[in-house]
């Protein structure tokens, strides 16, 4: 009898733990290899995801960060705001890290991350943080 509790405990606790486990989120029609491949906006082909990115912003609330990096790549930039909150940024357009000389600042994707590392809100945007 102890046997099968024991043997119970141990799938209720290897089920939860499956399933806790960070995914990838829903990108639609994002060519996500393309995304990972243009770091910091410098080849250009996060730009043609533009309106998809637009379109799907929403659905990335609440996410945590793991989902977020396993999704879209590491950061090309990490910003922290404050013990609170920092910011995922992902060019969208060149940044200063691209080589060349930037006229205007560049379009990007800001996602902002409460305390407890969940999406709090996604901007597309031209200010920082």
């Amino acid at each position: 009898m102890a046997y099968k509790s024991i043997t119970f405990c141990y799938f209720i606790l290897l089920l939860s733990g499956l399933s806790s486990c960070s995914g990838k989120l829903d990108t639609g029609s994002i060519n996500i290899e393309n995304w990972k491949k243009d770091r910091n906006g410098c080849l250009g082909l996060r730009l043609q995801d533009l309106e998809e990115i637009k379109e799907l912003k929403n659905t990335y609330l609440a996410k945590n960060n793991q989902e977020i990096i396993i999704t879209f790549g590491r950061p090309d930039r990490v910003e922290l705001v404050d013990k609170s909150q920092s910011f995922f940024i992902y060019f969208l357009e060149p940044s200063d890290r691209c080589g060349g000389k930037i006229e205007k600042e560049p379009l990007k994707v800001l996602f902002r991350l409460n305390a407890i590392n969940k999406v709090s809100e996604v901007t597309v945007t031209t200010l920082n943080p």
